[in-house]
């Protein structure tokens, strides 16, 4: 399996964990992260708000425009809903 380049915080209560141990819950973080990082699952949490044009955009299509973009327009936030 392919290592993410990523950098995850882990809290783990044993402090007495090997290496292997730690290894193989890393591995199995990542095999659910890759899961549910999908742009799917990016625009049902996200919301645009363009001050600029007064609107909200919440379509699929219309985020991964704005995603896309190298930088934001000014007055453009992309903004969790949670």
């Amino acid at each position: 399996m392919k290592n993410s380049n990523r950098d995850l915080l882990v809290l783990v209560k044993d402090a007495y964990t090997n290496k292997e141990a730690m290894q193989h819950e890393l591995q199995q973080l990542n095999k659910l992260l890759v899961n549910f990082e999908t742009l799917e699952s990016f625009c049902i949490a996200h919301e645009v708000f363009d001050i600029q044009k007064y609107r909200i955009l919440k379509k699929k299509s219309q985020l991964q425009k704005v995603i896309e973009r190298e930088t934001l327009k000014p007055f453009m936030f992309i903004c969790n809903k949670n």
